[in-house]
């Protein structure tokens, strides 16, 4: 009876090998994932396999080479590189994970962190200068002098503002 439902294991794990393997395989899989791996270069800021606009001059032509470069048996890497070698690196959806590209990929959740720090920073400061306050209002409570006072009288007079300070 084990060996039974070792077949039946082995034949399922054969199956599904082969589900993936085909779905690896297959050249309008790769076309899709590639053609989606990159941005047309006429400038309308969409990815190759969806730019859409009318007239647009180059989605045809960069389509027709993505097509003859995994026909001819050119693997993934070598099909991007050459595409970034013909059109410039602006033609690759996202930045490489190596080298300078890296940058762009760390720089904003670095960023982001910077700003997070300097606002935790500044809200600890803030309450620190608060507490300041309220502590040396605390040990002299007679911190306006009368000229303070007249000059603050003067100013609502002339202004004609009667409260909110």
């Amino acid at each position: 009876m084990h060996s039974r439902w070792q077949k039946v294991a082995q034949a399922t794990a054969l199956a599904v090998a082969v589900c993936f393997s085909m779905g690896a395989t297959d050249s309008n899989a790769r076309y899709y994932d590639l053609n989606h791996r990159m941005m047309c270069t006429c400038g309308c800021a969409q990815l190759l396999g969806e730019c859409n606009h009318v007239g647009c001059t180059q989605s045809g032509e960069e389509l027709t080479l993505l097509r003859t470069n995994i026909a001819s048996g050119m693997g993934d890497k070598e099909i991007l590189a050459a595409f970034s070698t013909k059109y410039g690196a602006t033609v690759l959806a996202a930045p490489g994970t190596h080298g300078f590209d890296l940058v762009a990929w760390i720089a904003p959740f670095a960023v982001f962190a910077a700003a997070l720090l300097g606002t935790i920073l500044l809200i600890k400061r803030w309450s620190g200068l608060s507490a300041l306050k309220a502590e040396a209002a605390a040990a002299n409570p007679q911190l306006e002098t009368p000229a303070d006072v007249e000059r603050r009288d003067r100013i609502r007079r002339e202004t004609g503002v009667d409260g909110g300070f």
